[in-house]
């Protein structure tokens, strides 16, 4: 393949990639992309994003890089001087962990409630959703969308309006694109979403929050310990999961 049909797949990947809520702008996307970057630790502390070569890369203007960039400095993953530029401040592994620990805790909470208050139309759907699950892993299709469709079900199934708000601002933190890295994990996440699905149907509130804490502190762990090794190649190609 050319480096411009190389250029051609990455703008039109990214372009057509889910965006992380209904009617997200280029900025978005492009905030979306490089937050992942650099939670999945592609992008390293101290390292430098260049605009341009961004720009590029995704075949845009330096305007949405640029803003993307900013609002990124708000969440303290970058950090941008009118002189030096833009600077990544990136996440260290124990970040990992407490960003994980803390979507676990309400990934959790959710669960439990969701057990409790799930109807049987919504059980149904999330049922749905699991199947959609297998099939995107065994047709080789778009595993992330899928996935974040199950979770956020059952996050709506919990009757909680407050605490979907806090889950939104805590997906901020996790990477999207978890199996894009990890695909040896796909076996044991569709193991756990079958249990969820059983807990969720035997309204065992107990089990739900058990299985989903566990389901978000391994995955946590496990990227810990990537970005903590030195024996790894960054990717350039992590894209973009709507939680």
């Amino acid at each position: 393949m050319s480096a411009a049909d190389d250029k051609t797949t990455m703008s039109t990947w990214w372009q057509a990639s889910p965006p992380s809520r209904l009617g997200a702008t280029v900025r978005d996307r492009v905030e979306g992309l490089l937050r992942d970057r650099i939670l999945m630790g592609d992008l390293r502390p101290g390292s430098r994003i260049d605009l341009d070569a961004l720009s590029e890369e995704l075949g845009t203007s330096r305007t949405p890089v640029r803003e993307a960039c900013l609002s990124l400095s708000y969440e303290g993953l970058v950090k941008v001087t009118p002189r030096s530029g833009i600077t990544v401040i990136g996440v260290t592994a124990d970040d990992t962990v407490e960003n994980f620990t803390i979507m676990a805790v309400l990934s959790g909470v959710a669960a439990a409630w969701a057990a409790q208050r799930i109807t049987p139309e919504e059980l149904e759907v999330v049922k749905s959703a699991s199947k959609d699950v297998v099939t995107a892993v065994d047709d080789g299709g778009d595993v992330a969308t899928a996935n974040w469709e199950f979770h956020r079900l059952i996050n709506r199934a919990c009757g909680s309006n407050r605490l979907r708000r806090l889950l939104r601002q805590t997906a901020r933190t996790i990477p999207r694109r978890f199996f894009e890295v990890f695909p040896e994990q796909i076996p044991c996440s569709l193991a756990e979403h079958d249990d969820l699905v059983a807990a969720l149907e035997g309204r065992d509130s107990h089990r739900a929050r058990q299985i989903m804490e566990s389901h978000f502190a391994a995955s946590g762990k496990l990227l810990s310990t990537r970005i903590h090794s030195t024996d790894w190649e960054p990717a350039t190609d992590i894209l973009d999961f709507p939680v």
